[in-house]
């Protein structure tokens, strides 16, 4: 398990590790149920049409948005913001720029880690659902 540990900045902001506060934190997290209410809708729907497998994939769209929605949530960390160069501690919409390079690498990094491990665990998900056998 990993532990987020702030630094003594008035924003606690930590490069690759945390780059979002309490409301960014909440709008992830709903993203999350959005996302993965979708795709449950959708699996249902694609059972009861009796979709091929190849269709069924299509659950991977909305699953991969519930599962970063939620791993975001989780991390305190939103990938979007990480590439951009941002951070939000405060209101929604009150970003705020990294300007250090460094720190702005480590974001990134950790983004596109994020992002390929999430693409990864949700096409396991949507291949193994595209398999059953209906």
């Amino acid at each position: 398990m990993t532990t987020i540990q702030y630094l003594d900045t008035p924003d606690g902001y930590q490069a690759g590790a945390c780059n979002i506060g309490p409301a960014e934190i909440a709008r992830r997290r709903r993203s999350g149920i959005v996302g993965i209410g979708v795709a449950l809708v959708m699996a249902v729907a694609l059972i009861a049409a009796d979709a091929s497998p190849i269709v069924r994939l299509a659950i991977w769209v909305p699953l991969a948005v519930g599962i970063l929605g939620f791993v975001q949530a989780r991390m305190r960390f939103c990938v979007g913001f990480a590439m951009g160069g941002l951070t939000n501690f405060g209101d929604v919409g009150t970003q705020t720029k990294v300007t250090d390079s460094a720190a702005l690498r480590a974001d990134r990094r950790r983004a596109l880690g994020v992002t390929i491990g999430v693409a990864v665990v949700a096409g396991v998900i949507a291949v193994g659902f595209a398999l059953l056998p209906l």
